[in-house]
């Protein structure tokens, strides 16, 4: 088909299909068509395959058919772009190679680093000093390009008049890890937008960690080596004809009506939530409570934006901590497979920008790019750290509002941008000291900050105690596993789990009844309130704060969804609270009082340690004020007792006032405040 006949059919198709399009694009001010290419296919199939084979010089036809209409020739509409090519075109990242060059392709894949948006010349043009003629030169290479004569024979430098310029930025595209096999490495394509692609309103489309669908020309960059020559490797781009936004959800994968009626039926079984714990990490043997709060945690909270605009986050955090060998790893490997959108990364080998964001230097544009990290990109899924406490302490401060507020905010080179990371977050520790300790704060074992700690809804102490009849079971458990599969034959299969937590994330939404929201408020209350009285001296111990509060709202929450239930019921709220208490008795309680101690989960010093603190404290001024400045220890060990503070407590107190920069000891026996 010649170029004159391509021209004249593009014309008769958008003046059968787009007439009314192309004038409201027109009146919008908008510089771009886009064309559905099934409507093409059904228009005349030999020019929608001569498409598919020579995109370039059909595209150019298309764009010059276009400007052929009346209404076209004041406004700035230019540009055809094809959407919803056939599934013969649709190729995955790693599958690209050098045949497909000059196809016309479409690819899906997640945002992993933009650059900033840079002017581009497309054509320049030339005066020459010897006759005054002009001389267009179009721009196609990366190269600058000038001419070396002119018609009238004269060679050298031409003067050069103007330039065309356009805006482009460049895109890395990584494959969608749900599209990726087990353990396989994701690959990265170079994308280059141009012109209208680029605007402010396609830009926010095109932020790093949002999945995108790129229609495109297949192309090669030379490879520059450090001499200055060409290398003998091309690298491969996709030079961008379309854009459009494919938002990937947790609840992006399509349910077939069967699929649905099989999760309503399995749904209505008794004790189905029994049913679902059973099925997490079948080749670990018990720790029973944590698999119940792993289902909970992939269910999920209802994200709550209240009038106000502030919101309540619907992600449950959970942390296990303790002992190693304990099947830590196995539980938290397997949610990442079996959740419908997981990311999976091991604290030692993941700096704060591998987790939250990262500015980067880009290499084809020359400027800065920024580059989304583990907790961006499991945005609406779940975000799976090992060894979370092998971190250094500037990576885990970054995910601090990442936990919390739920965004990342990044201010680096001349990049100030804010991230959604939506995430739900399963992590793992293990105790400074190799083995989980009953009776030292969790933030004293774990090298965590105290406020990040408090960010988590759940911590369990995994913990690996000697005992005859449960070690007997263990062995058999990992044994039998060994030479018997069916134990591995769960009820619920990884595959209906994802289609099951995937239906409840877009379907059921539950809200607390009144039954539930007494039963919080009670237990939270009586809680709060526990063991506290108007007498009481000292520092009170807080045995639970708002936070958990929250909490149990969103624990209950996913207890519902696993029924299908709109409704929180009181069931519900009771599963919730039995979790909470297990985890708060295991973790917070203080042996020293009796009482459950909110901080000894989320501070390194309990309020029975901060009330002995400040007793000494106060026991230090009295003597100052007396006008001592070197006061003895016997003394204050003697006022101590008096307040009911023995000898060892009060020795202890002053050994950490010293560690911590508060006292000094002059000579010995004696201290003095700094």
């Amino acid at each position: 088909m010649d170029a004159s006949l391509q021209i004249e059919k593009f014309k008769e198709f958008f003046e059968t299909h787009y007439e009314k399009d192309i004038a409201i694009i027109v009146q919008k001010g908008l510089k771009s068509l886009i064309v559905d290419f099934s409507l093409l296919s059904q228009f005349d199939v030999e020019l929608a395959e001569e498409l598919l084979e020579d995109p370039e010089e059909l595209i150019r036809a298309a764009e010059l058919a276009l400007t052929q209409f009346d209404v076209i020739e004041k406004s700035y509409l230019d540009r055809v772009r094809f959407s919803n090519l056939p599934a013969s075109q649709y190729m995955k990242i790693s599958d690209v190679r050098s045949r497909d060059l000059g196809a016309f392709l479409e690819i899906e894949g997640i945002v992993r680093q933009a650059s900033d948006v840079r002017p581009q010349v497309t054509s320049a043009r030339f005066e020459c000093v010897g006759c005054g003629n002009t001389i267009s030169i179009l721009q196609i290479d990366s190269k600058f390009k000038e001419p070396t004569r002119c018609t009238c024979g004269m060679r050298g430098r031409f003067k050069q008049l103007s330039q065309e310029l356009v805006d482009a930025q460049h895109l890395k595209i990584e494959e969608a890890p749900d599209s990726l096999d087990g353990g396989e490495q994701p690959k990265r394509l170079s994308v280059f937008l141009k012109e209208d692609l680029v605007e402010p309103r396609m830009e926010k489309k095109c932020s790093p960690g949002s999945k995108v669908r790129v229609t495109g020309i297949v192309k090669e960059v030379p490879v520059m080596l450090k001499t200055g020559a060409k290398s003998v490797r091309f690298d491969l781009i996709l030079e961008a004809n379309n854009i459009e936004s494919a938002v990937e959800d947790f609840s992006d994968i399509e349910i077939s009506n069967e699929e649905v009626e099989e999760i309503k039926a399995f749904a209505r079984k008794p004790k189905v939530f029994e049913r679902f714990a059973k099925s997490i990490a079948p080749s670990i043997y018990g720790h029973d409570k944590i698999k119940e709060a792993l289902v909970l945690q992939m269910f999920g909270g209802i994200r709550r934006v209240k009038p106000d605009g502030t919101t309540r986050r619907g992600d449950i955090h959970i942390l296990l901590c303790g002992d190693p060998g304990a099947g830590k790893s196995q539980l938290i490997s397997f949610i990442a497979k079996a959740a419908p959108k997981a990311r999976y990364v091991s604290g030692h080998g993941a700096s704060g920008a591998g987790l939250t964001a990262a500015v980067v230097k880009d290499e084809f544009l020359r400027g800065w790019a920024l580059e989304a990290g583990t907790m961006a990109l499991a945005h609406k899924g779940i975000a799976v750290v090992d060894e979370l406490d092998k971190m250094s302490h500037e990576d885990r401060s970054a995910l601090h509002s990442a936990l919390e507020q739920q965004i990342i905010t990044i201010a680096k080179a001349n990049i100030q941008a804010t991230l959604n990371s939506q995430t739900t977050l399963l992590a793992a520790a293990n105790p400074k000291l190799g083995r989980f300790d009953p009776y030292t704060p969790i933030a004293g074992q774990i090298n965590l900050p105290p406020s990040l700690l408090n960010r988590f809804d759940l911590i369990f102490p995994v913990r690996d105690l000697p005992n005859k009849e449960n070690d007997e079971r263990i062995a058999s458990h990992v044994l039998e596993s060994t030479i018997d599969d069916s134990l591995f034959d769960t009820e619920v299969r990884v595959d209906f789990m994802k289609k099951y937590v995937s239906y409840t994330k877009q379907r059921i939404h539950p809200r607390l009844t009144k039954g539930a929201i007494n039963e919080i408020k009670d237990f939270y209350v009586k809680l709060r309130n526990s063991g506290s009285s108007s007498d009481d001296k000292g520092v009170k111990p807080i045995p639970i704060s708002a936070r958990q509060l929250e909490g149990l709202m969103r624990l209950a929450e996913a207890s519902a969804k696993v029924r299908l239930d709109e409704k929180v019921r009181r069931e519900d709220a009771l599963r919730a609270i039995e979790l909470l208490r297990s985890c708060l008795m295991d973790v917070g309680f203080d042996p020293e009082t009796g009482m459950i101690d909110i901080d000894r989960m989320t501070s390194s010093i309990t309020a029975s340690v901060r009330g002995k603190i400040g007793l000494v404290k106060e026991i230090i001024n009295e003597f100052e004020s007396k006008g001592m400045k070197i006061i003895p220890v016997e003394e204050i060990i003697a006022s101590a007792a008096l307040k009911g503070l023995d000898e060892s407590s009060v020795e202890e107190t002053i050994e950490k006032l010293k560690r911590s920069g508060d006292l000094f000891e002059p000579k010995k026996g004696h201290i003095s405040k700094i």
